[in-house]
């Protein structure tokens, strides 16, 4: 994305909206983590903190970007409560710290995962 005003050129990768997206995901109440986009053999792993912008493709239209989310979540959550509050929380943060509208996100949940916290 590049934006340009009287002072010059801003350019925001792809690799810092997916960042970004990704830090907002995992802050949500019911996520276990996030996954690899290419899962092989249907396997969902679960990304660690360094590997966030693995669990989201990001493209880019203009001013608009549309957000592919690739997630697991916590066994005996509401799947679609996860969904929409990772939808809320990332959309929020993206558009705050870019500028960008996001048009659209895609939640895809990976697997579901048993947890012991309590």
């Amino acid at each position: 994305m590049i934006e340009k005003n009287e002072f010059g050129n801003i350019n925001i990768s792809e690799e810092v909206i997916s960042t970004i997206a990704g830090a907002a995901t995992v802050e949500c109440y019911g996520l276990v983590g996030m996954a690899a986009v290419n899962l092989k053999d249907g396997l969902a792993e679960i990304l660690g903190k360094e590997d966030l912008k693995r669990g989201v493709e990001v493209q880019i239209n203009g001013q608009e970007v549309v957000l592919n989310l690739y997630i697991i979540v916590g066994y005996g959550v509401n799947i679609a409560e996860v969904a929409r509050n990772v939808m809320e929380r990332v959309k929020y943060s993206v558009e705050k710290q870019t500028g960008l509208k996001v048009n659209h996100i895609n939640v895809n949940v990976q697997g579901v995962r048993f947890t012991t916290e309590k």
